[in-house]
């Protein structure tokens, strides 16, 4: 049985998704109804850049969304069997949303860049940050940082050994001496914008609440996996109650890929720019069938891929 899941930010490049276009008519009403959805030429930044206007925040969001459903579209009505759920990591749960029915397109692109835009105002430049802390357990690094003075904390849970975290820039220095001490192998600070999924942003989930409310969700026609409770979900009303706590709440990846695996199923589909996610997988739970579409030239060998996967 099969698994789809979606990327997050951090995923962007240049140039994503232009080969589906070039290529496909579905692609370019993706890219088309984003175009106006966003209200200016989110399909040139993705296609062209600079580089420096797709990192920003409120555009790269709306990008990673698009350019992921542009796939999606080309995707799915040649999958051989439907998948059993959907999940995404943190920007990425949207483009589930949108894959499982419960938000339109359009309505997604104008959620994630107020999303984005409220995220990067939510901290002052300098403020904060975030780290990637390799070979430590989750819950040590999650002890580790409840120990230390100031904001900082988990915000996602990617691996075994690699758990990012994010607070204040003066605690993520104190985390950063404790974690050594705990044993952590590396810690690689993030290239990011704000320190996301932590309590700094409160303000930007408090500012969301109302356009997550005035959105318009249905309950989805696939499940879709919660990064803030690692359990699948069916309602609309669950959709806009989660989506509005994942702003703060820590991503449980390694606990949404086990869901997933519990479920049945067998075989992992990332849809979208790069192969994060893949990665990951492999490191969660090797005995899934890993498959991965980013580009048009990894369209027939993932649907073989997939096709031995389900049988």
């Amino acid at each position: 049985m099969l698994a789809v899941v979606f990327p997050g930010q951090g995923s962007q490049e240049v140039g994503m998704a232009s080969d589906f276009a070039a290529c496909f008519a579905e692609s370019r009403a993706v890219l088309a109804e984003a175009d106006d959805a966003f209200g200016g030429p989110l399909s040139r930044y993705m296609a062209e850049g600079p580089d420096e206007v797709l990192r920003r925040t409120e555009v790269t969001q709306p990008a990673i969304l698009a350019a992921s459903i542009a796939i999606w579209r080309v995707l799915e009505p040649r999958l051989p069997r439907p998948p059993i759920l959907l999940a995404g990591h943190s920007l990425g749960e949207y483009t589930a949303l949108v894959a499982a029915g419960s938000l339109d397109l359009a309505e997604a692109i104008r959620l994630v860049r107020r999303r984005g835009q409220l995220m990067a105002e939510a901290v002052p430049e300098g403020f904060g940050g975030m780290l990637a802390v390799l070979g430590l357990a989750g819950d040590e690094v999650a002890r580790v940082c409840a120990g230390v003075l100031g904001t900082v904390a988990p915000a996602n849970f990617n691996s075994e050994a690699q758990t990012v975290i994010a607070g204040e820039t003066g605690a993520l220095g104190r985390a950063s001496e404790a974690l050594r001490a705990a044993g952590a192998k590396r810690l690689i600070p993030l290239a990011v914008s704000a320190p996301f999924h932590c309590a700094l942003m409160a303000p930007a989930q408090e500012k969301l609440a109302p356009a997550l409310a005035e959105a318009c969700f249905r309950d989805l026609r696939v499940p879709v996996v919660s990064n803030v409770t690692a359990r699948p979900y069916r309602t609309a009303a669950e959709a806009r109650t989660l989506l509005r706590e994942q702003v703060c709440a820590p991503v449980r990846w390694v606990e949404c890929v086990r869901a997933m695996v519990a479920a049945g199923a067998r075989v992992h589909l990332e849809v979208g720019p790069g192969d994060v996610l893949t990665g990951l997988a492999a490191r969660i739970a090797r005995q899934l069938v890993r498959p991965h579409v980013s580009k048009v030239a990894q369209l027939e060998q993932a649907l073989a891929k997939l096709a031995e996967g389900i049988a």
